[in-house]
């Protein structure tokens, strides 16, 4: 569907519907032709009000309802597909308007129709005179129990009494909500307006001097609303917001908390496309996130490409960092990474893969590093949202310019060098062989008996020295023993994979076993799919006793498949053999340290068989192909012969 600058929709949906007689048809006529109707059918056929009735130019399809029981179901379907609903009551007929709360607005919540209600008193003519009340009176105990009423209105279709306003308010709660932006029971903006009014207000404080200046006000004006402000005008907005809030206003201009006063101010009476103007025009969507075309388009990927940050990002993300870390102690806090993302719809990393998935300081504090790794991390994972929230933050560059996309690997592997940034690391082994004390010593945290084994999938993300001196970014992909077939049930899943590395508890025969099985299994899946990997055996718990015939065993698998010997290591005595740069070198060289089976090994061979025999072929030359072609020929007579005989 097409986009308007008012929303997401090039046309919206109106459905009508209540209970039998409560004028419901009359509605739609009189709104349509401007007449009311004196012959009205049972149901009112699709009807589209002029495209120009209202302002914002949006064109309206009204569709009438049953109000037979036959046709609940055709009534749910229609209510479903609805962009607003209109539920009315007869004004004269108490009993319909009971029936709001009794069924239809009960039905609704069942259907899981989730779009703005208008509540439409019809027949206003008729009401009988001794029992007036005021709407605000009879409405207010549904609206309290029925947040998703968006709007009560009375009207008369027969003397033509605020017919075209039902339909406006109806087309106004589709284009201009007030759920995303309000909390009607708190009366306050909800947080993930107040978080987006907060980057627009940033965004046009062009000297970052926390208030918006007379021009910088002009300037905003006019960007969202294509007119200046009078100098009367702007002395008039900051004189509202000076009355109600002494701290929206300071000597240099309209303060954030002004601002957001005014935003409110808006919204509470009843100017909702005021508010809804200023986030379209800074591209917000009405689930108040960047709208797809403020972001990088799609872009078709192999299953073996990546995606990475660019060195714009980078060095824009070092400069943010900086401006965070107050106290310049090379780290920002839990609370000033709340801070640099309450501009975002909400922090990113404050759950899984992210949240734990970095460098800390004892304090909890990221630092330069795991900053930065976070954030290659995501990319990795999540691109669309890694640049995303990069404009959440303020990065100032195009979209596009943020990420790249990296060479397919198995390009890497016929040119045995790999490009990349940032590579991925899945980590295979049995129960407790002591996959998870790695990933805690990558990043940086001490060793603990206590630890249990881990049954979820896990990232780890640091920095680390490649072969040429170059910081390169190592993402660890803890996979539990029980996962590994779901795994591989996938054609791609090891697409992803740079590196993998296989870790037994060095102490186990039968932990050892399980990783053997896990490696030829790994590797047999990597040679039916083509996405062969580079692999090392790591040998955990170096500081244990070996059991008797680990070497023999170790030795004989590794020079089977044509891997390096297992790498000893020890979390607990902090030996680590060099083991992270050694992952990094031989994703580097991914045409290297690539385990073959012996159902791959044969493959390989026969392939070679069948190549060597087609280079003979050739280099018989033309007097084979002779010999061959005179053969055909007396094959050809011959058989001509015999069956002319």
């Amino acid at each position: 569907m097409a986009k308007s600058s008012t929303g997401n929709k090039n046309g919206i949906r109106i459905v009508v519907a209540g209970d039998k007689a409560t004028g419901k048809s009359s509605l739609i006529i009189t709104a349509v032709s401007d007449n009311f109707p004196t012959n009205v059918p049972p149901v009112m056929p699709p009807s589209r009000l002029p495209d120009d009735m209202y302002p914002d130019r949006v064109p309206i399809t009204i569709i009438d309802t049953s109000s037979s029981v036959e046709q609940r179901n055709k009534v749910g379907e229609e209510m479903r597909r609805a962009d607003a609903v209109v539920l009315t009551y007869a004004c004269d007929r108490p009993e319909t308007l009971d029936r709001l709360s009794t069924y239809w607005l009960p039905e609704l919540r069942r259907l899981e129709v989730k779009v703005p209600v208008i509540v439409v008193g019809c027949k206003l003519d008729l009401r009988d005179e001794q029992q007036q009340v005021s709407l605000e009176q009879v409405m207010s105990p549904i609206m309290q129990q029925f947040r998703e009423i968006e709007t009560c209105i009375e009207c008369s279709a027969s003397r033509q009494i605020q017919i075209p306003e039902v339909f406006y308010y109806a087309q106004k709660a589709v284009l201009h909500p007030t759920a995303p932006l309000f909390d009607q029971e708190t009366q306050t903006l909800r947080p993930q307006c107040v978080r987006a009014l907060k980057r627009i207000f940033i965004l046009c404080d062009h000297d970052k001097d926390g208030a918006l200046s007379d021009a910088e006000l002009n300037d905003f004006q006019v960007k969202c609303f294509n007119a200046p402000l009078q100098p009367s005008e702007i002395i008039g907005v900051k004189r509202v917001v000076e009355e109600k809030l002494s701290e929206g206003v300071n000597e240099r201009g309209l303060t954030l908390r002004g601002f957001l006063f005014l935003h409110a101010l808006f919204i509470e009476k009843g100017r909702l496309e005021t508010t809804w103007t200023v986030l379209r025009k800074f591209g917000y969507n009405n689930e108040i996130r960047l709208d797809d075309d403020f972001l990088p388009p799609s872009f078709k990927r192999a299953p073996d490409q990546s995606v990475e940050m660019t060195n714009d990002a980078v060095e824009a993300l070092k400069g943010i960092f900086t401006m965070y870390d107050t106290d310049n102690d090379g780290a920002i806090r839990p609370p000033d990474v709340d801070d640099l993302f309450s501009t975002a719809p909400d922090c990113p990393w404050s759950e899984g893969p992210y949240k734990d998935a970095a460098p800390t300081t004892a304090l909890g504090g990221l630092t330069m590093d795991g900053f930065l790794s976070e954030w290659a991390l995501m990319t990795l994972l999540e691109p669309a949202k890694s640049v995303e929230y990069l404009k959440y933050i303020m990065y100032g560059g195009d979209a596009a310019s943020a990420i790249r996309l990296t060479r397919r690997r198995r390009i890497d592997r016929k040119k045995r060098q790999s490009e990349r940034n940032v590579y991925q690391c899945y980590v295979f082994g049995p129960r407790n062989a002591g996959k998870s004390a790695l990933l805690d010593a990558f990043l940086g945290r001490p060793f603990s008996e206590s630890n249990g084994a881990n049954t979820e999938e896990r990232y780890a993300v640091n920095v680390v020295e490649g072969s040429s001196g170059s910081k390169k970014f190592l993402v660890l992909r803890e996979i539990p023993e029980d996962k590994v077939k779901k795994i591989l049930s996938s054609k791609d899943s090891l697409a992803a994979c740079d590196i993998a590395i296989f870790v037994y508890d060095s102490s186990d025969e039968l932990s050892w076993k399980k990783t053997a099985e896990l490696l030829v299994e790994v590797a047999g899946h990597a040679e039916d799919i083509g996405y062969e990997v580079p692999s090392l055996i790591v040998a955990a718990k170096d500081d244990l006793d070996a059991y008797p015939m680990a070497i023999q065993d170790s030795t004989r698998v590794s020079q089977d498949m044509g891997v390096e010997a297992p790498v000893p290591i020890s979390a607990k005595l902090e030996d680590f053999n060099n083991i992270f740069c050694r992952i990094v070198s031989s994703a580097e060289r991914p045409h290297l340290s690539i385990p073959e089976t012996e159902a791959g090994r044969s493959r390989k061979q026969y392939h070679r068989l069948v190549k060597n025999s087609a280079l003979s072929v050739g280099v018989l030359g033309v007097g084979v192909a002779v010999v061959f072609a005179g053969l055909a020929v007396y094959r050809t007579y011959a058989a001509r012969r015999n069956s002319s005989n």
